[in-house]
């Protein structure tokens, strides 16, 4: 049994120096190869070997990483002191620099933050400050990358978590923002009930120019109506005189027939409601054939006695 202690204290340590020549780097990982305390080469993911006692493997974690920027007491550019805390996420592209250029690399990039972010909020008032993050981000973003570029780091963005007036601004704030949601709220409703009053005023005035085109069309075709009514009625009467007329020239009319439908007619006139009548000025012409009339007639009925008396006389 003594015998096998040697042996067993051989296979120990051939396998403490296996173990410790053997390393396994993951993808997202770089090993630092130190030989006698000096950087020797940098190990890629995989399987690695190194010489036991004489080597050291220091990994480097590669991916994207983000330090908590502890929050702090600022004083704006109005003397107003606001809490404001930060997160830098950034990225090792070196293992070399971030392991050999810093010692601790996290706190280092937390006061680097801290002592920038107090610079540029100290150069805005409070009310840039809470409506500028976008430039506050973009400004510590590039001062970090470059204060950083010398340890191997990327910082590929800042963002500025929150930023907190005292409690007393926050509330002169508040009442700030519902004093101006009122006001915007009665320039609203004031100029809602302005367009609602000018649009029922285009309406009515809309409403008045359509009835009166209405009515004016309507008057129009009433006048239409009438005129046409008006020249059919003359053209009828025109139409009608001048067959009367054709009709007399054909019938090769007496004076006497002439006189006795004058007279018919100023009967005729006689007979209407009129209180007044006035003679037409060849009244004397239609009383002259009148009288011609009469007078031949008469002396047809002398002639149709004396031709009888002589009749008598011839037969006893």
């Amino acid at each position: 049994m003594e015998a096998m202690w040697p042996l067993i204290l051989l296979l120990a340590f051939a396998l403490f120096i296996v173990g410790s020549a053997v390393r396994i780097v993951r993808p997202f990982e770089r090993g630092l190869v130190e030989r006698l305390g000096k950087y020797h080469h940098t190990a890629d993911p995989g399987l690695r070997l190194i010489w036991p006692i004489i080597d050291k493997m220091v990994k480097v974690d590669m991916r994207e990483r983000v330090i908590d920027v502890p929050p702090q007491r600022v004083i704006t550019e109005d003397n107003v002191v606001v809490e404001v805390d930060a997160v830098v996420y950034y990225r090792v592209i070196d293992p070399v620099k971030v392991v050999y250029n810093v010692e601790d690399f996290n706190l280092a990039v937390i006061k680097l933050a801290q002592t920038n972010l107090r610079n540029q909020i100290g150069d805005l008032n409070l009310d840039e400050t809470l409506t500028s993050r976008e430039q506050i981000n973009a400004a510590l973003g590039q001062i970090l990358d470059e204060a950083t570029d010398k340890w191997g780091v990327k910082v590929t963005r800042v963002e500025i978590q929150r930023i907190d007036p005292p409690v007393d601004i926050t509330e002169a704030m508040s009442k700030q923002m519902k004093a101006e949601r009122e006001k915007r709220a009665l320039i609203l409703e004031a100029e809602g009930i302005r367009q609602s009053e000018i649009t029922k005023a285009e309406g009515q005035k809309q409403a008045a120019i359509l009835q009166a085109e209405g009515q004016a069309e309507a008057i129009q075709k009433v006048a239409d109506a009438e005129k046409y009514q008006k020249i059919a009625i003359a053209e009828g009467e025109a139409q009608a005189i001048k067959t009367v007329f054709q009709a007399i020239h054909e019938g090769r009319p007496t004076s006497e027939l002439i006189t006795l439908k004058y007279l018919e007619a100023l009967a005729g006139i006689a007979q209407g409601q009129a209180t007044k009548i006035f003679m037409p000025v060849e009244l004397s012409s239609v009383l002259g054939g009148l009288a011609a009339m009469i007078e031949a007639s008469q002396n047809t009925k002398a002639n149709t006695k004396s031709s009888e008396s002589q009749q008598a006389k011839g037969n006893p």
